[in-house]
């Protein structure tokens, strides 16, 4: 079974903006997840240059943009998903 890769920014400005917490999203995924989803730091994603993207912290949950990412948020979107 081919796991769902979120890719989580790392870079100064997510971090700050609240990226710090989102280092924790693992302990938050509900057990039915965990070993569906594959969870990787980015050191930046590069959405902050490019206008339009919304606010940072970025998180890309596959090919979805999460922006103004929280925990919450970033489970929603793993749980949509994977259905």
């Amino acid at each position: 079974m081919e796991k769902l890769t979120v890719r989580i920014c790392t870079g100064t400005l997510c971090y700050i903006m609240g990226g710090s917490e989102l280092q924790l999203l693992g302990d938050y995924l509900p057990e039915s997840l965990t070993d569906r989803v594959e969870i990787r730091g980015a050191t930046c994603l590069d959405f902050c240059n490019q206008e339009g993207n919304g606010t940072a912290p970025f998180v890309l949950v596959g090919d979805e943009l999460v922006t103004g990412a929280t925990v919450a948020k970033v489970v929603e979107t793993i749980k949509q998903k994977l259905g």
